[in-house]
């Protein structure tokens, strides 16, 4: 299969995700469609707050964000972040991007966002502001994940807005070219990294971002080296393997933390031995010999919420 017809099934891999069958679908059809404006674009993005929500605790908030090519409502059952939140009492948000991408900080003209400069910082700080006007957002447990383009942008993200993101949890996506020369977050950010060593698009060892001049990310090691450092991290890593669940998804998981960071904060890196363009644990949304394997050995949805709910802002 030639470059060209691959990437128009990976631009249209959301779409696959919707039509599936998924056991969220009930949960995704009681999100919220919101609307918002930033600056002169009408932005948009879906919104999941549980049932019986009690009015006057507060609650976190986490940011969920698509990859490039995908959609809130395919990421919405892609994740089950939804489900996950009914069952653990916080809000979650589905922004959508321009063009279905994010401006993360690659240089590249290739999607709307990127050659125009879309401000999505500015739009996730609106969406922040929009839904603690209507409920009882908890500030100091505003968090942020996303899948690829998502989740080079959380990265992008959380330096540019440091000072309300407590965490971020970026799913193969790594830390942008050339953003990463002006990386100076005004404030420590926890961050757990989880990405496939053997990812066709989002490289481990960092370089091109899929083919067709889509921009470049740094290694994954350079990713977490400038956190650690940013961070103020002063104890070494712990790394240990976790147990292979399933020994027949050809993946095994090694986990590196570092701790002794400003402010409680901490960084992990879930490495993902085997493991392609996917999210641990959900569905394998596009063939493997097109995306790569899904690790099954973890759930990445509820570790992402666990660091979550282990790093508040301080």
């Amino acid at each position: 299969m030639s470059r060209s017809v691959l990437f128009l099934f990976l631009i249209c891999s959301t779409a696959a995700i919707d039509i599936r069958a998924e056991p969220t679908d009930a949960l995704a059809s009681q999100s919220m469609e919101r609307r918002i404006r930033v600056g002169e674009l009408q932005r948009r993005y879906r919104l999941h707050v549980p049932p019986k929500l009690p009015a006057t605790e507060k609650r976190a908030l986490v940011i969920v964000l698509h990859g490039g090519g995908g959609t809130a409502i395919g990421t919405e059952r892609l994740t089950r972040f939804s489900e996950l939140a009914d069952r653990a009492g916080f809000i979650v948000a589905y922004p959508e991007g321009i063009g279905k991408s994010w401006n993360d900080g690659r240089d590249t003209t290739v999607s709307k966002a990127h050659r125009d400069r879309i401000d999505d910082v500015g739009f996730i700080a609106a969406i922040i502001d929009a839904i603690a006007s209507d409920y009882p957002i908890d500030r100091k447990r505003i968090y942020a994940t996303g899948i690829s383009n998502g989740a080079i942008f959380s990265h992008y993200l959380a330096a540019n807005l440091s000072s309300r993101i407590a965490a971020i949890a970026p799913v193969i996506g790594g830390l942008a070219d050339p953003f990463h020369k002006n990386f100076k977050p005004e404030q420590p950010v926890s961050v757990l990294i989880l990405q496939g060593t053997r990812d066709p698009l989002v490289p481990f060892d960092g370089g091109e971002v899929a083919w067709g001049n889509r921009g470049k990310i740094i290694s994954t090691a350079q990713t977490v080296k400038a956190w650690v450092k940013h961070n103020g991290c002063t104890a070494p890593s712990r790394s240990g393997s976790l147990p292979d669940k399933d020994a027949t998804d050809g993946c095994t998981v090694q986990s590196s933390s570092w701790s002794d960071c400003r402010d409680g904060t901490g960084v992990t890196l879930y490495t993902l031995e085997g493991a392609g363009h996917t999210w641990p644990g959900g569905a394998q949304y596009l063939p493997e010999r097109w995306v790569g394997k899904v690790c099954r050995d973890i759930d990445a949805t509820e570790i992402i919420w666990e660091f979550f709910r282990s790093h508040p802002k301080r």
